[in-house]
């Protein structure tokens, strides 16, 4: 079964952290860009931060410096660790390839920054 599971969000404090941990299935994660994006309320989805195969990042200018992408290519698993958060960062987070595919969007996990 192809599919993305989003885990770790939650609400945390301004300045506070975050390890939000994408698990993908085989078949999406062999190979390929992944990516975190993000979407907030009334706001177009964005891309975060994504990490190529070998392990090569990139990164939004609005997260650069405070959040970290990592991936595990025998567990499948890409994280993105979030340091020094602000309200503005407050959004749905989702995982997928880089360049995106529109089937392999999964449910997301929320993230509020808020005191």
């Amino acid at each position: 079964q192809v599919q993305v599971v989003e885990s770790g969000g939650g609400l945390v404090q301004p300045g506070g952290s975050l390890r939000l941990s994408c698990a993908a299935s085989e078949s999406i994660f062999i190979g390929n860009n992944m990516a975190w994006y993000r979407q907030a309320p009334g706001k177009q989805r964005e891309r975060v931060a994504f990490i190529t195969y070998i392990g090569s990042t990139n990164y939004a200018d609005s997260v650069k410096g405070r959040f970290f992408i990592s991936r595990d290519n025998a567990k499948k698993t890409a994280d993105l660790q979030m340091n020094s958060l602000k309200p503005e960062d407050t959004a749905v987070y989702y995982c997928n390839t880089y360049p995106s595919r529109e089937n392999y969007w999964g449910q997301g996990t929320q993230v509020t920054v808020s005191s």
